[in-house]
């Protein structure tokens, strides 16, 4: 007999709680045949390290257990437990279960090999009940920092500097010094940090016990057993200076100071103590911004035309860059690029109706000396592309594109920071154009010496070489490998050198591209804060994490949950982040889609022509009705819900986002097993972001249409049980609900559902208003950015007729009855098939290519 057990406040996380009474809930799963034996389920609990006792949990009343969206043929049947819990500050607590009063007990670690869950509360405490000085959360700070405290920039949080010295590059060497900071609370309940996965990338790391890191920490976060968070940012860029968080044998943080400049410097961390994770960082963050501000120092010539170039740009070239559906050649094409793959590939894509708005040709189409082991030591020889494989040059093959496919709005190519990976040749056209210098480099893919464009050229390198691309039809760059520049020896070259090609390379990119860029393979430290925390230019696309690999099984789950977890800190830059392409016929493609979707950032997909999933592609995607294919960004970016859950946990990844304006937007939770088992927690409402309690809402699930009945945010009801098979995934979304009050059929419930059958339908919504009108009719009035289905939840839909009770119109018109119809899944939920209904009625665009649907219906109906 098998049976499983899973519950809220889930096992094997953290869970933080704002009161500190709650409902504890268990959900049991047997076979069916066992559902009717004497089943009782036991909290095993401790407020302590060694004292345990034991609450029994009583079976849930009818109506007040958790919802459940899922379709399942499963034979087992789940069983609601829940008893009333009160935690002063932090429980330890396990369960265990049995099928009668006199059989064993089974703890859920044997059943699920989940480890103990934790509850910590901390209700909210006004600003004067926080810590004074740093030397109550830093146990053991070193007396020979300077710590001062700083004005936080974030309610309730308190923020401090701490600096440390370092002494001069001497002989064009670079000065280190470690310094040991201190042990965190005097040993945090769980840490999270984000390290240097990689030269180019950010990853993150977790723990429960002793503070161990593997690579040098940007940001490191500690939860105490009290609740609160101390995050700790670790400074680079202004004046040279590298600051890094490392762990020492004894479990205390350290700094790793690196100083390229002349002179004797400090290195700066950022520390600062909030209620919750969100607040603390964005604490340190938004000093930080203020920090590289301060050092920038007067206004000089870089700063006054890149404020010029940046009031140039307008609002819809946003859109048309970031929201279009794109495509990009490198795991499609493989590294054999050549002009008729290219053409091949988008006539394929033609072929099978899909209509991407931008195409990226990604490395392998340049003129490059092919001379040593591998990429890493070819250099660049001239502008135009590889004569082999472009016979008739770029701006043939460019041209070609636009002419047959007038939807492809922006062409962009790869490019190297350095010119390519191996930066220029030293006898190629490049070398002879412009004046060059050699570096050495220390990389973990190659150490020696590089032929780089020295600092006198590389302003008028950028502009020659944008000025040929635009010429040939370019409209966009990806320009990779920009870690580069951290990879030098010299700390002579590293401080004459980095800010000039990082300057240059913005200014010479908005000039000639405005907003269309991709910054790739650019999280070194350096990077972060002098190219993308600064906001005196518009955002642009930054890689969020390493590749997407799509033969190696195992990169998938990791590619999710890295970028989930640097979200939490790339939120705060002035970027939009770029979780990479990926293949929709591929194993992992749902896994993919859901998570790019929920991002926030741009969509762009890299199939083997003719290999396409269109069900998933239209999943994503919708078409305007100006019959351009756009994706469905959430307004605000999403991110990992809980920043204290390792990779290695067998526990759900949530990735939390949002759609709209505060108080009536949506929020959107994604929910994926990275896992080798079948995954069961129960999810509360309120871990979806921007729920607010005094709010009701609907939940619908993407995968099965499935919507539950209206939830309040302290009901027991609010909370959801999910199960989740090895891979799974889905997206939950929370509609807020209106409330209107009939006098012949009492409440009635309403949300707009956006459009139903996308992954995050709710952001194809640009606004949506509603009032009950005098005449007793609800009036809703939604724009919507792209066709489709819309749906509309309405409470007393069974008791409605189609016929009778609506009226609908798009652009002012009447549709046709057949496209009204009731949700086939759930009879609560409208379908207006606007795509249809356009089509049918041969409307046109207007000036705003949206679309205007009008819903009117009688809530006394009879």
């Amino acid at each position: 007999m098998e049976a499983n057990i899973f519950s809220y406040p889930p096992l094997g996380q953290v869970t933080q709680l704002k009161e500190r009474d709650f409902q504890f809930t268990a959900v049991l799963e047997v076979e069916g045949d066992h559902a009717q034996d004497p089943w009782e389920v036991a909290v095993w609990h401790s407020f302590t390290d060694d004292n345990w006792t034991e609450m029994l949990l009583s079976p849930s009343a009818a109506g007040d257990s958790p919802s459940s969206l899922q379709v399942t043929e499963s034979p087992k049947t789940l069983l609601y437990f829940s008893t009333p819990f009160f935690v002063a500050s932090l429980m330890n607590f396990t369960l265990k279960f049995r099928n009668g009063s006199n059989q064993p007990w089974k703890w859920s670690r044997e059943a699920s090999g989940v480890i103990d869950g934790v509850v910590v509360t901390n209700p909210e405490n006004p600003l004067r009940e926080l810590e004074e000085n740093l030397e109550d959360v830093i146990h053991g700070l070193n007396p020979e920092l300077s710590v001062k405290k700083a004005a936080s920039q974030t309610p309730n949080t308190q923020l401090w500097t701490v600096r440390a010295n370092v002494g001069p590059a001497e002989e064009d060497r670079s000065a280190y010094t470690d310094v040991e900071l201190g042990t965190p609370w005097g040993g945090a309940l769980r840490y999270f940090a984000l390290v240097r996965h990689g030269s180019p990338w950010l990853g993150p790391r977790h723990g429960s016990s002793l503070f161990s890191l593997d690579k040098d920490g940007v940001m490191c976060s500690f939860l105490s057993p009290q609740g609160r968070h101390l995050v700790l940012l670790g400074v680079s860029g202004p004046s040279n200076v590298i600051t890094l968080l490392r762990s020492s044998d004894s479990g205390s943080v350290k700094l790793h100071i690196r100083n390229d400049d002349e002179t004797e410097s400090t290195g700066l961390v950022l520390a600062a103590v909030g209620e919750d994770f969100e607040s603390a960082i964005a604490a340190v963050m938004y000093h930080a911004r203020t920090v590289v501000f301060a050092t920038s120092g007067t206004e000089d010539d870089f700063t006054r035309e890149l404020r010029s170039l940046s009031n140039d740009i307008k609002p819809e070239w946003y859109e048309n860059w970031y929201d279009g559906l794109g495509y990009c050649t490198w795991n499609a094409l493989g590294q054999q690029l050549t002009d008729e793959k290219i053409i091949n590939a988008v006539e394929a894509l033609a072929k099978d109706n899909i209509n991407i708005s931008s195409l990226i040709i990604d490395d392998n189409w340049q003129d490059v000396e092919n001379e040593g082991q591998d990429q890493y030591q070819y250099g660049w020889k001239r502008f135009e592309a590889a004569p082999k494989a472009f016979p008739h040059g770029l701006r043939d093959t460019v041209s070609r594109i636009r002419s047959k496919h007038p939807s492809i709005q922006h062409v962009a190519v790869w490019h190297a920071l350095l010119g390519y990976w191996g930066g220029i040749s030293s006898t190629g056209d490049l070398a002879k154009t412009y004046k060059t210098v050699k570096v050495d480099r220390d990389d973990s893919n190659l150490k020696g010496h590089m032929t780089v464009i020295a600092k006198e050229d590389v302003g008028k390198f950028y502009d020659d070489f944008y000025r040929f691309l635009s010429d040939s039809g370019i409209d966009g760059v990806k320009t990779d490998v920009q870690y580069m520049v951290d990879t030098w020896v010299s700390a002579k070259l590293r401080r004459e050198l980095t800010d000039s090609y990082l300057d240059s390379w913005m200014i010479s990119s908005l000039r000639h591209f405005s907003i269309k860029v991709i910054s790739c393979m650019s999280q070194a430290p350096q990077l972060l804060f002098r190219q993308q925390l600064r906001r005196n230019r518009p955002p642009m696309l930054v890689r969020n994490s390493d590749d997407f690999f799509p033969d190696i099984p195992d990169s998938h789950p990791w590619h999710l949950f890295t970028n989930a977890h640097n979200a939490l800190l790339t939120q705060h830059l002035n970027i939009l982040p770029d979780w990479d392409m990926f293949q929709t016929d591929h194993e992992f493609a749902g896994f993919h889609a859901a998570a790019r979707c929920l991002s926030g950032g741009p969509i762009y997909i890299t199939d083997v022509p003719g290999k396409h999933n269109i069900e998933l592609i239209n999943q994503m995607t919708g078409q305007t009705p100006r019959g351009k294919t756009v994706i469905f960004r959430p307004s605000v970016l999403g991110k990992s819900v809980n920043p204290y859950t390792s990779y290695d946990e067998p526990v759900i990844l949530k990735i939390g986002s949002y759609h709209g304006r505060a108080v009536t937007g949506t929020p959107m939770l994604g929910i994926f097993n990275l896992s080798r088992q079948p995954l069961r927690e129960v999810i509360a409402l309120s871990e979806f972001p921007g729920v607010l309690s005094s709010m009701v809402y609907v939940v619908r699930a993407h995968r099965s249409g499935l919507v539950t009945p209206v939830l309040r945010h302290d009901s027991p009801t609010a909370n959801l049980a999910v199960s989740l098979e090895v891979r799974g995934y889905d997206i939950y979304t929370a509609f807020p609900v209106t409330q209107f009050n009939s006098e012949t059929n009492g409440r009635v419930d309403v949300a707009n559902l956006g459009l139903v059958e996308k992954m995050t339908g709710a952001a194809a919504i640009t606004t949506y208003e509603s009032e009950l009108l005098y005449n007793g009719r609800v009036f809703l009035d939604t724009r919507l950015k792209a066709l489709g289905v819309l749906g509309i939840y309405i409470s007393s839909l069974p008791d409605m007729s189609t016929e009778r009770d609506f009226m609908v119109t798009i652009q002012g018109e009447p549709i046709p009855p057949h496209t009204l119809t009731v949700n086939k899944v759930d009879g609560h939920v409208l379908n207006i098939d606007v795509e249809t209904a356009w089509k049918e009625m041969g409307l046109e665009a207007g000036w705003s290519n949206e679309v205007e649907v009008k819903l009117y219906f009688d809530i006394e109906h009879p």
